[in-house]
């Protein structure tokens, strides 16, 4: 696949300085070689530009500015786009779309009874599908998957190998869940009895809006009487734990390992680091950002960028730190006692004399 700078621009837009070449492939810039366009989002990487040996690249109108007094690049090409890492992920999606739906069923694949499919969907190899549970247009299910009774998929859902739902999940239009990641399982709902354990029933859903993208091996627990719900737009990374009764805000992004607890809720348009942890029945605030290994224990009400994480030291430094975290509660006694005391001195040398 090679397109000419000329239809680049007509399908993206942005603006083209030199000639109108032809790019066959989006490279790194300290990879890319003749034929390829690169991109430059970040201006620390500005060296990488200049031993680039991409015949295209994409920068912002600052750095073009700059490349307009180059004699090295007045006879090369870039493409001017506001937001460059955006127009190199929108570039990406033209030099790679999607595979389309083959429609049809395969004969291995096993479909309950009252089970409906739409006739564009494209079910594979060994895909199981549960009773009553309906497949939306242009779904595609790739082999090994399996869709539990009355599960609702709307269209553009595409499922890949190994995916496992459920009973009773929905999920709305254009959702990507990828490999191994299993949507719907209890919750860990458990009621001391005495002496051991008694689960407790997880009767609700698992609902997932339209454009929601799921990593792999990533978990979904079903609610255990409302639904667990994930808003639409939002993105979650490989190898999350998403617990019974949690609620995810539009457009919110999570990262890989992160666990979120039971009843949890976070809002619109967050972001998550890897790693972090959340404990069950707090709510987190819209447009709120959180570092990465954080362990975030009570709830956020005021918007903004939290962190938690204690920083990376050399372990002979940690040990001899950790020796006084140990004492710490000791050590802030004897501080109190030590200000009462000094407060006492100080009202007796202000005392008059008796």
């Amino acid at each position: 696949m090679a397109y000419t700078l000329s239809f680049i621009i007509e399908r993206l837009g942005g603006e083209r300085a030199g000639p109108d070449l032809t790019v066959g492939r989006l490279a790194p810039l300290e990879a890319a070689a003749a034929g390829d366009i690169a991109f430059l989002a970040n201006p620390k990487y500005r060296k990488q530009l200049d031993d680039s040996g991409a015949s295209a690249v994409i920068v912002s109108p600052k750095m073009a500015e700059e490349l307009a007094q180059s004699e090295a690049w007045s006879q090369r090409s870039w493409i001017v786009a506001a937001d460059p890492y955006l127009y190199f992920a929108r570039l990406a999606a033209l030099f790679h779309p999607q595979p389309q739906p083959q429609a049809g069923v395969h004969p291995s694949a096993v479909l309950g009874e009252g089970a409906r499919v739409a006739a564009s969907a494209e079910v594979r190899e060994h895909v199981s599908i549960g009773r009553n549970s309906v497949i939306g247009e242009r779904c595609r299910l790739l082999p090994g998957v399996v869709v539990g009774d009355d599960c609702v998929l709307g269209d553009d859902v595409v499922l890949y190998p190994n995916v496992t739902l459920y009973h009773g999940c929905v999920l709305g239009n254009r959702v990507g869940v990828h490999s191994g990641s299993v949507i719907g399982a209890d919750g860990f709902g458990l009621a001391w009895d005495k002496d051991h354990w008694f689960k407790i029933p997880q009767t609700g859903r698992v609902i997932i809006e339209d454009d929601v993208e799921i990593g792999a091996n990533t978990t979904v627990d079903r609610g255990a009487m409302a639904d667990t719900v994930i808003r639409k737009g939002a993105k979650v990374d490989n190898l999350v734990q998403i617990a019974h009764n949690v609620q995810i805000g539009e457009h919110s992004a999570i990262a890989g390992c992160v666990g979120i607890a039971g009843s949890a809720k976070i809002g619109a348009y967050c972001t998550v680091g890897g790693a972090a942890m959340f404990v069950g029945h707090i709510e987190i605030a819209d447009k709120t950002h959180i570092g990465g290994g954080t362990l975030v224990s009570k709830s956020i009400k005021t918007p903004g960028t939290y962190a938690s994480s204690y920083p990376l030291q050399p372990m002979k430094e940690w040990l001899a730190n950790a020796v006084h975290v140990r004492h710490l509660d000791d050590m802030a006694k004897r501080l109190k006692q030590l200000e009462r005391e000094l407060k006492e001195m100080k009202n007796q040398e202000e005392s008059p004399n008796v």
